[in-house]
């Protein structure tokens, strides 16, 4: 045990080799004695298999990646997984599905510790989405809609990001926030520093990756869900904005996993 005594965020990450150390017994009482004296413990990814082994799941609402997720339910009966969640917090307990879940988990916690400005300037600085292909954004749309200073252009990125699949049209947009096309538009550009069209492409690419890297999802329905006409529609988006197509995105992070 090299590792310092007083350890404030413990992550245990998961691998191909995760099952293994489950009979790891050193490792499980070190993560049960560990949990009784870090400020919060954390997994990504299959990571939550070892938080279970250890007993730490019991009770607790709790997530993981997709593809070990039904194993993650039926093993630890007691831990309540809910499988189509980003990732989750139960108190000081934090879990998260795939690899690049860590990263907005990551993310969550610098905001949870420093607040949202310095949780924003990691997000443009590191750029979060780094090791993805393409002309990856520096940030989600999700971070992106707690940028604008109006609280009403606040307010209906929100609704936007709630409402993928339905009509976004820019006059849609500008009657739900209750202004005139012209005046809207001129406000979410001046606070945003986007066009609400890209807004919505860029909020429903963000909604369809992460399907594609954390789900099962048929192409055509993440293309529904996302709010894309169809696939075809989904895939000269990813490729306009991504450089990849989206079934060659999912290889990548399904390969991850």
């Amino acid at each position: 045990d090299n590792a310092p005594a007083d350890i404030d965020t413990l992550l245990v990450a998961g691998g191909h080799n995760v099952l293994d150390l489950e009979t790891n017994h050193h490792l499980m009482d070190w993560l049960v004695h560990k949990a009784g004296t870090v400020r919060r413990m954390a997994s990504v990814c299959s990571g939550a298999l070892l938080l279970g082994a250890a007993g730490l799941l019991d009770g607790r609402r709790v997530t993981t990646h997709w593809n070990v997720s039904g194993s993650l339910a039926r093993r630890f009966p007691q831990a309540q997984v809910e499988h189509d969640r980003i990732f989750i917090r139960d108190g000081s307990l934090y879990t998260s599905a795939g690899v690049s879940a860590g990263m907005d988990l990551a993310l969550s916690l610098v905001e949870e510790d420093l607040g949202r400005d310095v949780a924003l300037k990691v997000a443009r600085e590191l750029v979060m989405f780094l090791k993805r292909p393409g002309g990856q954004s520096q940030f989600s749309a999700h971070l992106a809609a707690q940028t604008a200073e109006r609280s009403n252009i606040r307010a209906l990125q929100e609704w936007v990001l709630e409402n993928l699949d339905q009509d976004l049209s820019v006059e849609r947009l500008a009657t739900q926030a209750g202004m005139s096309v012209r005046n809207f538009s001129r406000q979410f550009k001046q606070d945003t520093d986007t066009t609400p069209a890209d807004f919505v492409e860029s909020a429903r690419i963000d909604a369809a990756r992460r399907m594609l890297e954390d789900t099962p999802t048929p192409l055509k329905r993440v293309a529904a869900r996302a709010g894309f006409h169809d696939p075809n529609s989904l895939r000269r988006a990813f490729v306009r904005r991504l450089g990849v197509t989206p079934g060659d995105y999912r290889n990548r992070f399904q390969n991850d996993a």
